[in-house]
């Protein structure tokens, strides 16, 4: 990663404090939304550390996971799987539970959004603790696929989070500190 883009993008998050709960800094991605050169660097970051993954499937993390992980897709030319929070998908589901640095989840796949011999690139915003990622890991293991990598936009410091993806490349586009 090229310190200038780490900068443009850094540029381009917004802080905002004590959200959604006293004590946390969220970093918030919606300014990089935002600006159209901003957002298409960033696809293109991940896309150039993806393509020599060679994967086949880009599994996006609810909510802004999506934001980042279908235009990957689309521009890998493979095909998105939604993993979401439970409740959401319509079909069979495999569901697993998790924690964050402000709260609790469940997230849900359908049973059919891959499987053996596909090449998973997991996709999300922001990584912290792992919770959410590493949760999503054990669903698509559960689907009989192989995660290559795991893609990050931000990537909190100090947080500690990639210990938490086992055996899985992890890669973030921006490091700040937590």
């Amino acid at each position: 990663m090229s310190t200038s883009l780490q900068d443009e993008l850094t540029a381009h998050l917004r802080v905002v404090p004590d959200f959604p709960r006293p004590g946390i800094r969220f970093q918030d991605v919606s300014p990089l939304l935002q600006d159209g050169t901003a957002f298409r660097r960033t696809v293109d970051g991940l896309a150039a550390w993806a393509e020599r993954l060679h994967p086949t499937v880009v599994a996006g993390i609810e909510s802004r996971g999506f934001l980042f992980g279908a235009p990957l897709a689309e521009r890998l030319g493979v095909g998105f799987v939604p993993i979401r929070k439970s409740g959401k998908l319509p079909w069979k589901t495999y569901r697993e539970s998790y924690r964050l640095e402000y709260g609790e989840g469940e997230l849900e796949v359908h049973q059919d959004a891959a499987g053996p011999g596909d090449r998973v690139v997991l996709v999300d915003d922001l990584l912290a603790t792992g919770g959410t990622a590493a949760a999503s890991l054990v669903l698509l293991r559960r689907l009989g696929a192989e995660t290559v990598g795991c893609g990050f936009v931000v990537e909190l410091d100090g947080l500690d989070g990639r210990s938490r993806l086992h055996g899985v490349e992890v890669h973030a586009l921006v490091r700040v500190p937590a």
